[in-house]
Formats: structure tokens, C-alpha cells, sequence
């Protein structure tokens, strides 16, 4: 038998119960693919990351993410919390890990301040869809309880991805979006379409200065209707509000707090930072808080 060291952690929040939780095995290695699927299915989180030993020296290790129903290349909550737990686990200075992810290698890095950690993770390659035609837009409106009077203007609807991507929909009113109502049967159904399984609707009605959107993101299609706080959602939302040229930026840095998930009672916020050269996004990176809800041991 096999003892698993195993968290639950709350990502980007210090406040237990609010922000996006995430199962994390730290001592992964020899866990089968459909026992790690087991493993995420039992505890039940939009993700479990699963931490493994380095398989070459071009990495500090490997990281897997599995939905309850599917692995999936890229989870940004769940990377600020495998982080968080390898740090505690390690008992880590600040430093670097470059884990290699389905997505290529990636810097983390871990902040220690106070006894506490920050991560801060940089995520893959940002890429920008064209826009989708009118058939395509009325039906994935109508299945997020939107229509066209709801919509931000300046905000044309988009894939944005950093590796795990998301149609990005802007709208007018923080009211409009705490009270959808999504179909999410169609959203599932759409998705196979516009190979895309992740909606974030988002606005900048915001009432705090230190807040630039609230958003909500919605990924029935991999068995997640509502996900409370999306790295994977922000860090793209960044590099497509450089590339639209939709907010203003000054020289090579444009940086925002964006907040999700106060609908379903389980606010948290994320750092976005984009790094800019001719007006292009070439480095977005996402930080966050986490905190440990519990530590625990499973045997296999």
C-alpha cells in the first residue's frame, strides 16, 4: 500500500470556503492514469493536480490535472495550489520551479512572506481565435441566457487561450451577470462546435477602484457548469484586452484584479500581469493566495 499525501486547498483567497478549491497529491509517482482519474473523481473538485518527480533535468518535476471525468492539459487554481502545498510540504524558500506540464514547461514561482507563500504562475503561449459568425453567436447567446443588448461593444466575442482555452464575452452589467442562468446542455452541445469548452463572461462594472472585472466562467462540457475563480479564464482575459487594445496600457506592463465567483458565494481574485512588446501580448502571468482546508493520507 501506498500512502498519498493529499490536500484540499482554496486558491486565490486567504479565507477558507471562498475561492476556487483543489485537490493536490503531492507524491504522485506510479499512480496510473485511471487511478488518478479515481482519485479526482472521489474528492470531487473542478481539479485535482497530481505532483510527480522530474522525468528529465530539463524540469524541477511534472504536474498532471484531471477533471472528476477527464485530464485536462492546464488548470490555473490548481497550479497555485499544487504550488502552495509543495511549498508547505518542503518547507521551500522563495524560488523557481520549472514543471512540465501538456502544455511545455513552465516557470512558478513560489514568493515566501511571512512564514506564508504567494505563486505566482506564468502561463503557455497566448493565441486569439477570429471572431465567430452570427449563427454560431446567437445560439452560444441564447444558451447564456444573453442577447445582443447585453453586450459590451467594445468587446468582440473571442477564443483567448495561454493552453486551455475560453471564449471570452463581454458584457455591461455585473447585475446581468450574477443573475445568468445558463443552459448548460447547450453550452456542452456548442462547445463540440467550437472546440472550446469554457465560456467567461465577464464585465467592468465594477464598484472598487482596485477591481477591474468581475467575471463568471462556465465548462459543462468537461463537467464543471460553474468554476468560482479561473486562472486558465483572467490570464487570457489580460492578453485579450491588450491585443483588442480595449483598456489602456502604458509602455511594456498592463496589469489588473480581476474577482469571480461572488454569485456562488465563493469569492477569490486573481493578479493578472501581461508583459507587452508592439502592442502584443508575449508574457502573461496569474498570482494568488491559497490556503489549506485539510492534509490528509489516502492508501492505494
Amino acid at each position: 500500500m501506498k500512502k498519498l499525501i493529499t490536500y484540499q486547498i482554496d486558491s486565490f483567497t486567504k479565507e477558507k470556503f471562498k475561492g476556487n478549491p483543489a485537490g493536490i497529491v503531492v507524491n504522485a509517482d506510479g499512480l496510473k492514469d485511471y487511478e488518478m482519474q479515481q482519485i479526482a473523481r472521489e474528492l470531487n473538485n473542478s481539479e485535482t493536480a497530481f505532483l510527480f518527480a522530474p522525468d528529465n533535468d530539463d524540469c524541477d518535476g511534472v504536474i498532471r490535472y484531471f477533471t472528476p471525468s477527464i485530464e485536462v492539459p492546464i488548470c490555473g487554481h490548481a497550479t497555485i495550489a499544487a504550488m502552495y502545498a509543495k511549498a508547505l510540504e518542503d518547507n521551500l524558500d522563495s524560488c523557481v520551479l520549472r514543471m512540465k506540464t501538456k502544455v511545455g514547461i513552465l516557470p512558478f514561482e513560489i514568493i515566501k512572506q511571512n512564514g506564508d507563500y504567494q505563486i505566482v504562475m506564468t502561463q503557455g503561449a497566448f493565441e486569439l481565435s477570429p471572431t465567430f459568425d452570427n449563427k454560431t453567436t446567437q445560439k452560444m447567446l441564447a444558451a447564456l441566457d444573453l442577447d445582443y443588448t447585453d453586450m459590451d461593444e467594445k468587446c468582440p466575442i473571442q477564443i483567448a487561450s495561454t493552453g486551455h482555452s475560453k471564449v471570452m464575452i463581454g458584457i455591461k452589467s455585473r447585475a446581468k451577470l450574477n443573475a445568468l442562468s445558463p443552459k448548460y446542455n447547450d453550452l456542452a452541445d456548442l462547445s463540440k462546435l467550437i472546440h472550446c469548452n469554457g465560456y467567461f463572461v465577464f464585465t467592468f462594472d465594477s464598484d472598487s477602484e482596485d477591481i477591474l472585472t468581475y467575471g463568471r466562467m462556465f465548462a459543462p462540457a468537461i463537467g464543471i457548469n460553474e468554476d468560482p475563480v479561473t486562472g486558465n479564464a483572467n490570464g487570457p482575459l489580460g492578453g485579450y484586452l491588450v491585443q483588442n487594445r480595449i483598456v489602456d496600457f502604458k509602455d511594456d506592463i498592463f496589469e489588473f484584479n480581476g474577482r469571480q465567483g461572488e454569485q456562488i458565494d465563493r469569492l477569490g481574485v486573481i493578479k493578472v500581469s501581461v508583459a507587452i512588446e508592439n502592442d502584443k501580448p508575449t508574457l502573461i502571468q496569474i498570482k494568488g493566495d491559497a490556503v489549506v482546508v485539510f492534509r490528509t493520507e489516502i492508501e492505494v
